[in-house]
């Protein structure tokens, strides 16, 4: 995957409504594609609480524009 950049002044972690947003897929959807590999997994961070990574999930988008520009060129 992609590196984001790292000093955006943005928090390094970003609940599943936020990536949800940030993606708009469904929090379930991104759970699913976590599990199957398809998506950064979340970070547990309590025993209900989790969370993504965001320069993980602003690179998974960055994947899916660069093969998108890959397929439009080729």
């Amino acid at each position: 995957m992609s590196k984001a950049v790292a000093n955006d002044n943005l928090p390094i972690l970003m609940s599943p409504k936020e990536a949800a947003a940030q993606t708009s897929l469904s929090r379930q959807l991104l759970m699913l594609m976590a599990r199957a590999g398809q998506f950064p997994a979340p970070v547990q961070l309590g025993e209900r609480r989790t969370a993504y990574v965001r320069s993980e999930v602003v690179g998974w988008l960055n994947d899916r524009i660069a093969a998108r520009t890959q397929r439009a060129a080729a």
